[in-house]
């Protein structure tokens, strides 16, 4: 990289910590975070269950008038999940949390609730429309980050490296 390009990357890479300097904070994040989502989903089904059911009453109880109201809603849940979890106080969701996990802001602040939903929704977004493999990102990077960390401004790292 030539020296007038070198500060672009500094600006980019400012705040966030070097695996190379700290590597307790990325110590097995990659598989951790595989771990972790395979638990939310199970989270997220039983909610959806719950939901379900809730959303099937309310549906014929109101005679129809309030099933596309609540099937939209529905659609909504593993947003909702992922967005109020990563943006509340502990920075993670409870797969994340159970694998001692979290997620940063670039800046190593705990993210706020918009940059939390863009973080879900971009999830939602890439891997939806590459098929999963736009998750093989993490392997070409030094940090672990998926696509949608990058674009969001997150990093995921170890809770107990933080200490």
């Amino acid at each position: 990289m030539t020296a007038e390009y070198s500060h672009v990357r500094n600006y980019r890479d400012a705040g966030m910590p070097d695996p190379a300097t700290h590597p307790e904070l990325f110590d097995g994040v990659l598989g951790r975070r595989a771990v972790a989502y395979l638990i939310d989903i199970c989270v997220i089904g039983a909610i959806m269950i719950a939901a379900w059911v809730i959303f099937a009453l309310l549906t014929v109880v109101s005679f129809g008038l309030l099933g596309p109201g609540l099937w939209f809603l529905f659609g909504l849940i593993p947003l909702a999940y992922h967005t109020l979890l990563v943006g509340g106080r502990h920075g993670a969701t409870l797969g994340m949390r159970l694998l001692d996990l979290e997620l940063r802001s670039w800046d190593g602040e705990r993210p706020v609730f918009l940059q939390a939903l863009a973080h879900a929704a971009l999830f939602y977004i890439t891997v939806g429309a590459t098929g999963c493999l736009i998750l093989l990102f993490t392997l070409i990077n030094k940090r672990s980050r998926t696509l949608h960390d990058v674009l969001s401004g997150m990093l995921m790292v170890r809770s107990s490296g933080l200490a």
